[in-house]
Order: C-alpha cells, then sequence, then structure tokens
C-alpha cells in the first residue's frame, strides 16, 4: 500500500477572499486603498498551493477507500462461506467436534444401560422361578 503524500509546502493554504464581488455601498472603502497586496501572480500561487493540496487529500482518500473496500469485500467472503458451512452442516469448530463425540458416547451408554436392565431383568426371572421353596409340614411326622 502506498504512503499518502505530504503537502509540498509546510503552509497552510489561505482562505482566498472574493475578489469578483463589489463591495456594498456602505461597506465601500476610500479609493485610497493599497490592491497590491494581492497581485496576480500571488492569488494564482495561492490557487496552485490550495489546489495541490485538495490534490494530496483526494489521493489519500482514494487510497484510504481502497483499503476499505478491499476489507469490506473480504469480509463479505468470510460470511458468504460461513453461510455455505451452516446450510451444509458441516461445522469445523473444535468445540462442534467434542460435542458431537460426546453425543455418540451418550448414545452408546445408553444403549449399554439398556442391555444391562433387560439383562437384570432376565436374570431376575430366572431365579425366581427356579428358588428354594420352603419346606412345608406334613402331617403325619
Amino acid at each position: 500500500m502506498p504512503e499518502p503524500r505530504k503537502p509540498i509546502s509546510a503552509k497552510k493554504p489561505v482562505a482566498l477572499q472574493n475578489t469578483t464581488t463589489m463591495p456594498r455601498e456602505h461597506e465601500r472603502p476610500a479609493q485610497s486603498r493599497d490592491h497590491s497586496e494581492f497581485t496576480k501572480d500571488k492569488i494564482v500561487d495561492m490557487f496552485i498551493e490550495s489546489n495541490l493540496s485538495l490534490q494530496h487529500k483526494v489521493a489519500d482518500l482514494l487510497v484510504e477507500l481502497r483499503a476499505l473496500n478491499k476489507n469490506v469485500n473480504s469480509m463479505v467472503t468470510l460470511f458468504t462461506e460461513a453461510g455455505e458451512h451452516i446450510k451444509k452442516g458441516k461445522y469445523e469448530d473444535p468445540l462442534m467436534v467434542k460435542l458431537d463425540d460426546l453425543l455418540e458416547q451418550n448414545k452408546n451408554i445408553a444403549k449399554g444401560l439398556l442391555l444391562l436392565e433387560k439383562f437384570v431383568r432376565e436374570k431376575q426371572a430366572t431365579t425366581t422361578a427356579f428358588a428354594p421353596r420352603p419346606f412345608q409340614k406334613q402331617e403325619g411326622q
């Protein structure tokens, strides 16, 4: 990225007075006023200096706008890609991967618990069927 241009002179541009309009009647200065302070050459130099300063500022603005445009384009690209990944269900976030692993482990644990419960119920059913019965007293003995 090119560096912004510096003004040619260190002087600030001088605001030009409007020399084309005539002063109002009650503001008209005396005829003896010296007009030598604003000669044509001096006015042209002030215009040139102001124009150069303005051109430098416009060039700096263009450089910054290009950089801003580039940054905005990269953000739009990033958000577009993120939206596509979300639509496809592709989450590459490490936290999402860990959560998926935990979900899979929970499913396996739940299956194991169901099998264990089934085994315990079957074991109880077989042990109660073959459980020893208490002796009954016979009357003759």
